[in-house]
């Protein structure tokens, strides 16, 4: 009990902020949330294809939270299983980074700035670009003019986002609805095996990636300060 109450204690804010973005998932309110989740997933499958020596022709997401990455050589392997354990990883790091380090601004910066870049070289259709264009910009914007804390609290906002879309899209498109044309149903007819289990594959990976982050990012508190320190200037 004591365990759990120093637990509590400790990471208040973070169940808060977890409960809240699981609850309104859902709900209109998050849908450019969800959708910056499912360009950090295309960015993954971008990002593997250049990584392994291909090409990627374009880069769309739409406002029904789907998107498509159309590439030539690179791994086909690597490249279709990074979407969403790259996207997973991108959003672990995020957290850490924002629990574990005071470099909020500099990383939001640099995240606003990749976001421009891949806007700018890789996306062609009116919705992606405007989407990507203006997060980018906002993202640049909050790094300059808003306060260490939000910038924190930002990062935290889309590091728990891509811990939780992970999992849970991964078990939606490739168990429950195995029937699906997912990353899964292309493994399994490009490479052999069924649909579910490199679905169950990549869930299992998913969820060690999530316990590992939470075991190694969490350290004993994770709340923000409600309050800057007073400093008396003599």
């Amino acid at each position: 009990m004591q365990a759990a109450g120093r637990f509590l204690k400790g990471h208040w804010q973070l169940l808060c902020l977890t409960m809240a973005i699981a609850a309104l998932w859902q709900n209109p309110a998050l849908l450019p949330l969800c959708i910056l989740t499912v360009f950090l997933h295309e960015v993954s499958h971008a990002a593997m294809t250049l990584l392994t020596g291909g090409d990627v022709v374009s880069l769309t997401i739409d406002p029904y939270e789907g998107g498509m990455v159309v590439s030539r050589g690179g791994s086909r392997f690597l490249g279709l299983s990074a979407g969403y354990t790259g996207s997973l990883l991108i959003g672990s790091a995020l957290f850490v980074i924002a629990l574990r380090t005071d470099w909020d601004r500099r990383v939001l910066a640099a995240f606003g700035a990749i976001t421009l870049a891949v806007a700018a070289v890789y996306v062609r259709d009116l919705f992606a670009l405007g989407f990507t264009l203006a997060t980018g910009a906002l993202m640049l914007a909050a790094s300059r003019y808003l306060s260490l804390n939000i910038n924190d609290m930002i990062l935290r906002v889309i590091g728990v986002s891509s811990m939780i879309y992970a999992p849970l899209d991964i078990w939606d498109d490739t168990i429950a609805r195995s029937n699906l044309r997912s990353d899964a149903r292309m493994m399994a007819e490009e490479f052999g095996g069924a649909t579910m289990l490199w679905g169950g594959i990549w869930l299992a990976i998913s969820l060690g990636v999530i316990w590992l982050t939470l075991r190694h990012g969490l350290g004993r508190t994770s709340n923000i300060p409600l309050r800057s320190p007073i400093r008396i200037l003599r």
